[in-house]
């Protein structure tokens, strides 16, 4: 009897974290959609001044079009002041950026984290919006104007744009897994931002007030997720634009990728424990229970009930009569996604039209980062210093 309680209970975790906790997210959507919508339109002598953050490591072959590329945003180029760290970087990045005169270049030859890269830099950034962005994510034309709306909403300290992953027609594993992850959720993110706050805002393309900045500890992996939970902290909201997007490539391979999700997975488990007073609803509230649902369990206990329901379902097929029933059915939908993983895993670098074959493997290589991840911090296995995954090309 304990096995089957144990067995729903674990199923019943991830079920509420991958679908559950969309579905109510949803529904409280329907009631709070029409007063959430965003009606702060603001006119070109009202936008504020923005300052665009790029922080960079060794990415000289992403100037030209990432310069390319903010040249065409449709923001009044008298209030967009363009800001590049390049610290640690001996490729001749900051030699290739001061060929432009219209932007400022910050260049230190020690190479420290990205964190204590934009901790440095701050303090020269004058405007009131400071826009952090990636050297090889490249933004649409209206971006920044519609992150810009919606600070004219005083509660609002910071705005996450979206990211997205191209992958082509046909994807191989990784573009197809992270492209369906990335869309899941931003999903996800907008019906957080409707409801209450967004979680966190992605690092290829967030704003924020530059006034509630706080410089980032230098241990601090995912920078970030601590820039958004320190304005939730002072009871302000991180807000989600659709509108507003950062195209980036897939990794390069699926060892690139697990290599980041692990990096990514041991940095969410540090800002868990650096952070753990946000899991008290009665100083947070929902926000709370949004973090619990989009993040604790995902981190930590989704990874282990994949492996519980596993050898839970197998214990009680085992320990029973045979016979017909919804732990049968259980297995066999179990046998049938790990033939996907492995099928994914055998066909990692085909590809295929029938992208969903390759989700099964990419959501379990997840999983696999999680557990890495744990240990990772556990052991004291990681480092805030500056490291990038190999992208395509």
């Amino acid at each position: 009897m304990i096995l089957k309680i144990l067995f729903w209970i674990f199923t019943g975790i991830i079920l509420y974290t991958y679908m559950g906790y969309t579905v109510i997210l949803f529904t409280i959507s329907i009631f709070k959609r029409k007063g959430s919508k965003n009606n702060h339109h603001v006119t070109d002598s009202e936008f504020p001044e923005v300052s665009l953050l790029i922080a960079a490591y060794n990415e000289k072959d992403f100037i030209a079009t990432k310069m390319d590329n903010i040249s065409c945003l449709d923001y009044p180029a008298n209030k967009l002041k363009i800001i590049w760290v390049t610290d640690g970087s001996d490729d001749g990045t900051p030699e290739l950026l001061k060929t432009y005169p219209e932007i400022e270049v910050y260049h230190q030859e020690l190479k420290e984290g990205k964190s204590q890269a934009i901790n440095r830099v701050m303090k020269f950034v004058k405007t009131p919006i400071v826009i952090f962005s990636d050297a090889n994510t490249m933004l649409n034309e209206g971006s920044i104007r519609h992150m810009a709306e919606f600070f004219k909403d005083p509660a609002t300290a910071c705005v996450s744009g979206e990211k997205r992953i191209t992958t082509g027609r046909t994807g191989n594993a990784v573009s197809a897994g992270e492209g369906a992850y990335w869309k899941y959720e931003s999903y996800i993110k907008k019906l957080e931002s409707i409801v209450n706050s967004t979680i966190s805002g992605a690092g290829e393309l967030l704003g924020l007030r530059t006034e509630l900045f706080e410089n980032i500890d230098e241990n601090v992996i995912n920078d970030d997720f601590s820039i958004s939970l320190s304005v939730i902290k002072k009871g302000f909201k991180v807000k989600y634009s659709s509108l507003s997007f950062a195209i980036e490539k897939a990794s390069l391979n699926i060892r690139e990728e697990f290599k980041r999700k692990v990096r990514i997975a041991t940095g969410g488990i540090q800002s868990l424990v650096m952070n753990r007073e946000v899991l008290n609803p009665l100083k947070y509230g929902f926000y709370s229970f949004q973090f619990i649902s989009h993040k604790v369990l995902r981190w930590t206990v989704v990874p282990f009930a994949f492996i519980l329901i596993f050898i839970l379902n197998l214990s009680i097929l085992l320990l029973q009569p045979p016979k017909p029933d919804i732990y049968t059915l259980a297995m066999l939908l179990q046998s049938l996604f790990y033939l996907m993983v492995f099928a994914g895993a055998i066909l990692q670098n085909t590809h295929l039209q029938m992208k969903i074959l390759f989700l099964p493997f990419y959501l379990s290589v997840m999983n696999l980062a999680s557990l890495k991840g744990i240990l990772n911090y556990i052991n004291g296995n990681y480092s805030a210093s500056w490291e990038k995954a190999e992208r395509m090309r």
